[in-house]
């Protein structure tokens, strides 16, 4: 099993990297560069099983981020906060332009959390455009 991490702060990614040395873990890669670069990058464009984030985004603008590097027949995941599953249905066509379709909101109960969390898990049925994902910072300035 291979795991790769894209971190686009450069702190950020040094500690992945050290954390993945010092746990000494295997098949671990750490990238440093934004989603909508690496997504364009042939060797990572619609390479993975999964792309999972949290946090990011809004749902529209993280599809754009996650699809182009999902394989078609794999999943994008995101963990959202209680505005979870309204940016969901409101990102549908923005999926679809992608290659993607939502599958599934699951609710999540984190101990210790008074806010309710969703996990939104997009699958990715057809391959994405190439004219996506967009230069960096294009599609949080313009969501689909």
């Amino acid at each position: 099993m291979a795991l790769t991490l894209v971190e686009s702060v450069g702190k950020k990614a040094m500690f992945c990297e050290h954390i993945v040395r010092l746990l000494g873990l295997e098949g671990v890669e750490v990238i440093k560069g934004r989603a909508e670069e690496v997504g364009c990058v042939a060797a990572h464009r619609e390479h993975y099983d999964w792309a999972v984030a949290r946090a990011v985004a809004e749902m529209r603008v993280l599809a754009e981020y996650l699809l182009p590097l999902v394989q078609v027949g794999g999943t994008a995941l995101a963990l959202k906060g209680e505005t979870g599953p309204a940016e969901a249905q409101a990102a549908e066509k923005a999926m679809r332009m992608l290659g993607g379709q939502l599958n599934q909101i699951i609710p999540v109960d984190l101990p210790g959390l008074p806010d309710d969390r969703y996990l939104i898990l997009i699958g990715k049925t057809a391959a994405t455009p190439p004219k996506y994902p967009r230069k960096a910072g294009m599609p949080m300035k313009r969501p689909l």
